[in-house]
């Protein structure tokens, strides 16, 4: 298992790395300058089980923004920085807990070390990112176009520069929006690389297309022992991250916690608005923090019995349903309060 070999590497209060969890992470799309609109949006994230956020640092107002939002914010705090070293070392100076960057689009080795010797300074974990998309021209030419191992080397090349500079708090992640490509660049970097990895797929796409790439990607890397921490990119509203990444997560078996739903795909059968039942159970279940399995099947022929595997489920019948609990089948609830009934037999689980 690759990702319980790593170094351990501290981010505020989060330790990532080594035998601790997969931690789960997302990026805000506020302007960081607007600290309201920014805390905002942090503290949904928190509310949802993001647990390390990334802000884009482009500007010294962003850089100075990171002092106030980390004043009202309860999970560590990290700055992504491109281009301008300065903008580095100002977020450093202003509370980032780590900082990203790719050592390739900063400049010079004189101005890598001036961040790296700020870091050292405020003790900040370095994440040294590579995506395909950045790759170096020699690298190009060498292996032909953007390859795996060429994403490989060139994050390797990345984290030498950096330790030959004498520091050793990263974190080092290298992203493709090609799904196998990114599995393959992360088989290869694995057996190689003694820090944590951040593993995701980049620029994976909308809710729905991200979601499956990500699913993908993230499963077979994750199953295979690879990766530290974890951020699902999506283009949408960020929580929606923290929701996928979850249930990566549970489903893998590296999280438990949370109610899991399992609902039928409806068929000819289901004498109920089956659809919308399920994804009001799905909204609804977030606001209980219990570890179980709640079951909304569309109807008796198949309902009952795999309702019975869960701790708790609902099997449709002609505009009403089963109640089962535990096994059991409880009563019949009329469908208009089916979800109003299963959200007292959730209020009252463990009383």
């Amino acid at each position: 298992m690759f990702r319980n070999e790593t170094k351990e590497v501290r981010i505020g209060n989060v330790v990532i790395g080594g035998k601790h969890p997969v931690a789960i992470q997302s990026m805000t799309n506020t302007k960081t300058e607007d600290v309201e609109a920014t805390v905002e949006q942090i503290l949904r994230l928190e509310a949802a089980g993001c647990e390390i956020v990334r802000c884009t640092v482009p500007t010294i107002e962003a850089a100075e923004a990171l002092k106030e939002i980390k004043k009202r914010i309860h999970i560590p705090l990290v700055a992504d920085i491109h281009f301008d070293y300065k903008m580095a070392i100002a977020a450093i100076e202003n509370g980032a807990d780590k900082i990203r960057i790719n050592p390739g689009n900063i400049g010079s080795k004189e101005r890598v070390k001036a961040v790296v010797d700020k870091a050292r300074e405020y003790n900040v974990p370095i994440r040294v990112g590579v995506n395909s998309g950045s790759l170096e021209k020699p690298l190009l030419e060498k292996y032909g176009g953007v390859t795996a191992e060429g994403i490989v080397e060139s994050a390797l090349d990345k984290v030498r520069m950096i330790e030959e500079l004498g520091y050793d708090k990263l974190v080092v992640s290298i992203k493709s929006s090609d799904v196998m490509m990114c599995i393959k660049a992360h088989e290869l970097l694995a057996p190689q690389c003694p820090y944590p990895l951040h593993v995701g797929i980049t620029e994976s796409g909308t809710v729905y297309s991200g979601n499956i790439k990500s699913s993908v990607g993230l499963g077979i890397m994750l199953h295979k022992g690879i990766g530290n921490t974890i951020r699902v990119s999506l283009t949408g509203d960020p929580v929606e991250e923290i929701r996928s990444a979850k249930l990566i997560l549970k489903t893998l078996g590296l999280r438990t916690g949370g109610i899991e739903v399992v609902s039928c795909p409806t068929c000819g059968r289901t004498r109920i608005n089956l659809i919308e039942l399920a994804n009001q159970v799905e909204q609804m279940v977030q606001e209980f923090p219990l570890d179980i399995k709640v079951a909304v099947m569309g109807c008796v022929v198949n309902g009952p019995g795999e309702a019975r595997e869960a701790d708790i489920g609902i099997a449709g019948g002609i505009g009403e349903g089963l109640l089962i609990k535990k096994g059991e089948i409880v009563r019949k609830v009329k469908e208009e309060e089916l979800l109003e009934t299963l959200r007292q037999e959730l209020i009252n689980w463990n009383k």
